[in-house]
C-alpha cells in the first residue's frame, strides 16, 4: 500500500514561504492528516551541525505521540561540487554527513536516506563525472549500510536524470541497499512515457516525491527588431492536478509495477497563491486528497 507523506521542506521557509520549526512541521503534518513525514536533513530542520542525539530522540518521542512514521531523511548532496578545489575532501565531507544522518535515522525509526547524484560541470568530461557519482553513491551506500539504512537515489540532478541513464546508473552502483526514489516531474519535462517508466522502476523503488507544475512562456524584447525572442519556459509550482504532469498515468504504472512505498508531497519552490501559512496549508491539505485518489486509481 502506498503511504502519503509530507516533506517538511514544504514548511522550511525557503523561497519566501512561511517557516515552521521541525517540531511544528511534524505537528502540521498530523493536523493536515498525513500519516508519514520525510524530514529535510539540513537547517532549519534536521541539521547534523545543530542537532545532537538527545534532540533527535525528542523528535522521535514527538512522532510517536503524533502517530507519525518517519519515512525518510532527505540528504542534500552534489557529488560533482567543488571541482575547482579538488584539495578539499568534499566527498568525505558528504559521506560523513550521510553517516550522521544514518545515525539520526536509526533514532527516528527510519531506514531510508534520500540523496542526489551531481550537476554537470565543465571541469570534467561527462564520463568522468558519471564515474565520480557512481563511486560516491557506492560510498554512501556503504556508509549507510553500517547502520542498516538504505540509500534512495532521486532522479533530480543532471547525472542519471533520464530514465535509461537512471536505470543504468543504479545498475552500476550495484549495492543491495541502493533503491530508486523515482519522480515524475523531471522526466515529464523530457517527454517520457510516464506509465511505462513508472511500471519499469516500481519494483526498485522505495519512495517517490510529488509536485505539479505549469510552463509559462518567456520572451525577451529586441528593440532593434521591435519584436521578441522566445526564451526557455519558466516552470512554476501549482496545486496537484493543475499542472502538465500526467500523474494518473504515473500512478497507474506504479500500481501495475507493484510499488507500495512512500509518496512524498513537497512544496519545494514558490507556490501558486503565495507563501503564507494559510496557503501552504490549503495546498498541502488538497494534495493529500488528490494523492489518495491517484493512489487508489
Amino acid at each position: 500500500m502506498m503511504i502519503p507523506t509530507l516533506f517538511t521542506v514544504s514548511y522550511a521557509g525557503f523561497w519566501g514561504q512561511a517557516r515552521l520549526s521541525l517540531a511544528d512541521s511534524l505537528r502540521k503534518a498530523k493536523e493536515l492528516g498525513y500519516s508519514a513525514v520525510e524530514i529535510a536533513g539540513k537547517r532549519p530542520h534536521l541539521s547534523v551541525v545543530d542537532c545532537d542525539i538527545d534532540e533527535v530522540k525528542s523528535y522521535r518521542r514527538l512522532t510517536d505521540e503524533l502517530g507519525l512514521k518517519v519515512a525518510s531523511l532527505a540528504a542534500y548532496t552534489n557529488f560533482t561540487a567543488g571541482m575547482e578545489s579538488r584539495e578539499v575532501p568534499l566527498l568525505e565531507i558528504q559521506l560523513g554527513y550521510i553517516d550522521r544522518l544514518a545515525q539520526f535515522a536509526n533514532v527516528l525509526g527510519s531506514d531510508l536516506i534520500r540523496i542526489f547524484t551531481g550537476y554537470q560541470v565543465d571541469a570534467l568530461s561527462f564520463d568522468q563525472q558519471w564515474n565520480l557519482c557512481v563511486e560516491a553513491v557506492q560510498g554512501a551506500c556503504d556508509v549507510a549500510a553500517r547502520h542498516g539504512v538504505r540509500i534512495g537515489v532521486q532522479n533530480h540532478h543532471d547525472i542519471g536524470v533520464g530514465v535509461e541513464a537512471y536505470e543504468d546508473f543504479l545498475a552500476q552502483v550495484s549495492r543491495p541497499n541502493c533503491y530508486a526514489m523515482f519522480d515524475a516531474w523531471s522526466i515529464a519535462q523530457h517527454g517520457t512515457d510516464l506509465y511505462s517508466a513508472a511500471k519499469r522502476l516500481a519494483p526498485k523503488m522505495a519512495q517517490t516525491t510529488v509536485a505539479d507544475y505549469v510552463r509559462q512562456p518567456r520572451y525577451k524584447y529586441l528593440s532593434g527588431l521591435v519584436g521578441y525572442e522566445r526564451l526557455p519556459d519558466v516552470v512554476r509550482a501549482v496545486p496537484l492536478g493543475e499542472g502538465f504532469i500526467d500523474y494518473p498515468a504515473f500512478f497507474g504504472g506504479l500500481r501495475d509495477g507493484g510499488f507500495d512505498g512512500y509518496v512524498s508531497f513537497e512544496m519545494c519552490s514558490p507556490v501558486k497563491g503565495g507563501g503564507s501559512l494559510a496557503n501552504l496549508d490549503r495546498t498541502a491539505s488538497a494534495a493529500l486528497k488528490t494523492l489518495q485518489e491517484w493512489m487508489a486509481g
